[in-house]
């Protein structure tokens, strides 16, 4: 049974910066890809950046260079370093997973994923 928790949003100022936490259980014996997505109000959620089990990465041109995907050794534990931070990054953040075999360049995708959190919102004013 897969679990995804978020934890780590909040408000903060342009330039500035943010990390973000996904609880994992339920991936750690399986090939797995994960990764965050975002989502404003009225706009459908949008692949920020994945990473699959070999360690493989995956991100948006609009955070490439800014925003880094990691994962812990044990892979109970996604995060997203979000480094000079714009307005237009404000949104709600989820992390998402999908097991079995996958690469982080083909699952960029919401329909990739089945499993998501619940969200965590990140301002940026």
């Amino acid at each position: 049974h897969v679990q995804l928790v978020e934890s780590g949003g909040g408000s903060v100022q342009a330039g500035g910066s943010l990390r973000l936490s996904c609880a994992a259980s339920g991936l750690s014996d399986n090939s797995h890809c994960m990764g965050w997505f975002r989502q404003v109000p009225g706009k459908e959620h949008e692949a920020v950046c994945t990473i699959d089990t070999d360690g493989s990465i995956w991100y948006a041109d609009s955070v490439n260079g800014r925003f880094t995907i990691s994962k812990d050794s044990t892979d109970s534990t996604l995060y997203l370093q979000m480094n000079s931070l714009r307005p237009e990054d404000s949104a709600v953040y989820t992390c998402a997973a999908e097991l079995g075999w996958c690469t982080a360049d083909y699952f960029t995708d919401t329909r990739d994923f089945n499993y998501w959190g619940q969200g965590t919102q990140v301002t940026v004013s």
